[in-house]
């Protein structure tokens, strides 16, 4: 049997155009690997780690336009993270998830260090994360 050419999709630019990078941050692997797995179906290419350390490491060999990152871990905390992710990737759009009662200590840290970011509560619906994701930058996000 042959596939005659008119039937062949023609490429589109749409075909061409590349899935935007998320990088998802968090010590909880089920938490990492549940919300890259979420965002992954949601058209993103998303790549899990389990530190903030691991987070920057990657970050310096590849470029994400976003950064999905808990905030309080061992070590490395998200926000931390975030700064030094925010200073290899000027334009990454950082999301911070929580449910911890330190994250607005450690918040005001980073806001007196000339950071700030948006925060959603754990546990995150994946439709409130896809609407910040998608919204156009703002104050928070600059």
């Amino acid at each position: 049997m042959t596939i005659s050419k008119a039937k062949l999709a023609e490429p589109t630019a749409n075909s061409y155009r590349r899935k935007p990078q998320a990088l998802v941050i968090d010590d909880d692997k089920a938490v990492a690997d549940t919300l890259a797995m979420v965002l992954s179906t949601e058209g993103f290419e998303a790549r899990a780690v389990y530190s903030g350390e691991a987070g920057v490491e990657l970050a310096r060999s590849l470029e994400f336009e976003f950064l999905v990152t808990g905030v309080v871990m061992p070590q490395m905390n998200g926000i931390d993270a975030a700064i030094q992710i925010r200073e290899l990737l000027p334009g990454c759009k950082v999301v911070l998830v929580s449910g911890h009662f330190n994250t607005a200590t450690l918040l005001q840290d980073a806001q007196a260090r000339g950071y700030k970011f948006e925060v959603l509560a754990k546990p995150v619906h994946p439709l409130e994360l896809f609407q910040v994701l998608r919204a156009k930058p703002n104050r928070l996000n600059a």
